[in-house]
């Protein structure tokens, strides 16, 4: 029985293993050309030899400590992010079951059997009751993949495991672009909120010296009805901004998957340095595009597609499988591991399509279908992040003189508001100019506020689009050792 155990199992693991995944049918991996242009149509703008996005952490780029601890916390409670980390952890295990194929599956047996034959059976009249022992170790219906069907199949789900990782990775960064977005436009209508409340007491000041005047008859009644008005506008725009101050909070503690303490909300004037206000490089789209998580994915998808193929073209071939078994047997339970009571069994079994109403033909068209699709998707990807990075740096060329413009603006009607005042003091004009210099000054101020925010959300998008932090993670990933599976 030793010689027997010893000597059939290795020497057939061997041969199979050997024989195994000796061809593959998969079409070789060739990378789509990029269906954009060689640059971006657009001004750079940025200092050259700076750092790019994909080369700079997001703890880096988010200067504000506010922030950081918001996205942070973001990164540990959003359950979007958590089930992309679920949905990795799940494409890994489906990898490791698909991977198992491609070894021999060894099972270890034991068993009995009784059975009683009948007293007319016998030819003795007595009946009789045999028993059989057996025990043994051995391999079911193991394919040898000598064109490369299980293999294909194992690729397929490595690469779909992969593509998983960089959909992750694609949540992550956008996760965190969304949480500095959400928190920098809180901080911006928190900034019109306490513009809208300074200027309401400003009309209700104007109001009150209005009402004075008229009922000392200096003043018409008209101006103590434009008086009125002004006054109702802006408490409708205070009531307005602090609705909406309420939602960008109720937003922001969605994205961040828990409640939010004091010290994480934005304060009066932080929100201007939150971030990392130099100039981040473009680089070439050859280059940049191909960092981001979310054009690795489709690549990812289209090498699964490519290696599903191969899978189909091989159900056209023999499929080869080997069951086999050693071990012992015997009639009695002590004597089932004596000398000469060893047993095995070997059962390779072939099967060779010949007719099947041209099933495989129609699965080899649909992973052919699929591969195209794939491709289509890999351009669509590239060409959804060239349109993403083209269009942040077209709002970065002009958003600046857009602020400067702005500021200048808020200058002026500053100015403008001081002389009406005057004037209607002197008794040169009446109220009405006052009001429109209020009116114009408000406005100014509030457009200068969308201004500045603008800039900010152009240069989160912008990190966003460029791969922000693609390198470092992936630098940290290679860095730190993945644990086994228990």
């Amino acid at each position: 029985m030793r010689p027997t155990l010893n000597f059939f199992l290795p020497t057939l693991l061997t041969v199979s293993l050997a024989l195994a995944g000796c061809a593959s049918l998969a079409p070789a991996h060739e990378r789509p050309v990029a269906p954009v242009a060689s640059d971006w149509h657009a001004p750079d703008g940025a200092a050259p030899g700076a750092r790019t996005a994909a080369e700079l952490g997001w703890r880096e780029f988010i200067t504000d400590a506010r922030l950081r601890e918001v996205v942070e916390l973001a990164l540990q409670q959003n359950r979007d992010l958590r089930v992309a980390l679920l949905n990795v952890q799940r494409a890994q295990a489906q990898y490791g079951v698909q991977q198992a194929d491609r070894l021999p599956s060894l099972s270890a047996t034991g068993g009995q059997t009784a059975q009683r034959t009948p007293g007319s059976l016998t030819g003795t009249g007595q009946p009789v009751i045999s028993r059989q022992y057996t025990a043994g170790v051995g391999i079911s219906a193991f394919e040898l993949d000598l064109f490369g069907r299980v293999k294909n199949l194992t690729d397929a789900a490595l690469q779909q495991y992969l593509a998983t990782d960089e959909g992750r990775r694609s949540t992550q960064i956008s996760l965190i672009a969304q949480v500095a977005s959400s928190w920098l436009t809180l901080a911006a209508d928190q900034e019109r909120l306490q513009l809208t409340e300074q200027t309401l007491k400003a009309r209700e000041d104007g109001l009150r010296l209005t009402q004075r005047l008229q009922a000392g008859g200096i003043s018409s009644t008209l101006d103590l009805r434009q008086a009125e008005i002004a006054v109702e506008q802006a408490r409708s725009d205070l009531a307005s901004l602090t609705q909406l101050v309420a939602t960008d909070r109720n937003a922001l503690e969605l994205l961040v998957g828990a409640p939010l303490q004091a010290g994480h909300w934005p304060v009066a004037g932080s929100a201007e340095a939150a971030t990392l206000t130099a100039e981040l490089p473009a680089g070439l789209p050859s280059e940049v595009l191909l960092q981001r998580p979310d054009v690795l994915q489709a690549e990812r998808s289209l090498q699964a597609a490519e290696a599903q193929i191969g899978a189909a073209r091989a159900a056209f071939f023999p499929r080869i499988s080997l069951t086999a078994s050693a071990g012992t047997a015997s009639n009695a339970l002590d004597g089932l591991f004596k000398a000469g009571s060893g047993s095995w069994s070997f059962i390779p079994q072939i099967s060779l399509p010949i007719f099947d109403a041209g099933r495989n033909r129609a699965q080899l068209k649909t992973a052919q279908v699929d591969r195209d699709i794939a491709v289509a998707q890999y351009e669509k990807a590239i060409q959804t992040a060239f349109r993403e990075v083209a269009d942040g740096l077209a709002q970065r060329a002009t958003l600046g003189q857009q602020a400067q413009a702005q500021q200048r603006l808020v200058a002026q009607t500053t100015d403008a508001l001081k002389l009406a005042e005057a004037r209607f003091k002197a008794g040169v004009d009446d109220r009405l100019a006052t009001l429109d210099a209020q009116r114009s000054l408000y406005a100014a101020q509030q457009a200068l506020v969308q201004v500045q925010l603008s800039q900010q959300l152009n240069r989160v998008t912008l990190y966003k689009a460029l791969g922000g932090g693609t390198l470092t993670e992936t630098q940290a990933a290679a860095a730190t050792p993945r644990q086994s599976g228990g």
